[in-house]
């Protein structure tokens, strides 16, 4: 059997090579946690730049949609007071009689018609 006592000079090789993996390892896993929280960092800023463009966008998006909708109230309006105008127009005409019957308008037509012939 073999005795258990003071390392040979082998066994402290194996002892130094194994402090020396372990701290290998130490250093890359700190290497590793610090490239994770790098990493997280630019998610989380790559993200918060994300939501405010969308944001921005938002904005811009509802100052356009008020201001289309406002030119086309402006639109509308200026249409309903056209029509509005010659609806009026129409009812004085009609109050008026004008045009209701062609013999309302003999002579115009008569005068029109001679003109074509050079006698008036």
């Amino acid at each position: 059997m073999a005795s258990v006592g003071a390392p040979t000079g082998g066994e402290t090789g194996s002892i130094d090579a194994l402090k020396r993996v372990r701290a290998t390892e130490n250093e890359w896993e700190a290497r590793v946690a610090e490239a994770k929280r790098a990493a997280d960092e630019a998610v989380r800023r790559q993200r918060d730049e994300a939501e405010a463009a969308v944001r921005g966008a938002q904005v811009d998006a509802e100052a356009e949609r008020a201001a289309r909708v406002q030119a086309a109230r402006t639109e509308a309006d200026a249409e309903a007071a056209r029509i509005l105008k010659d609806g009026e127009r129409a009812a004085q005409a009609a109050a008026r009689g004008d045009g209701k019957d062609p013999a309302d308008r003999a002579a115009d037509i008569l005068r029109a018609v001679l003109a074509g012939f050079g006698i008036e």
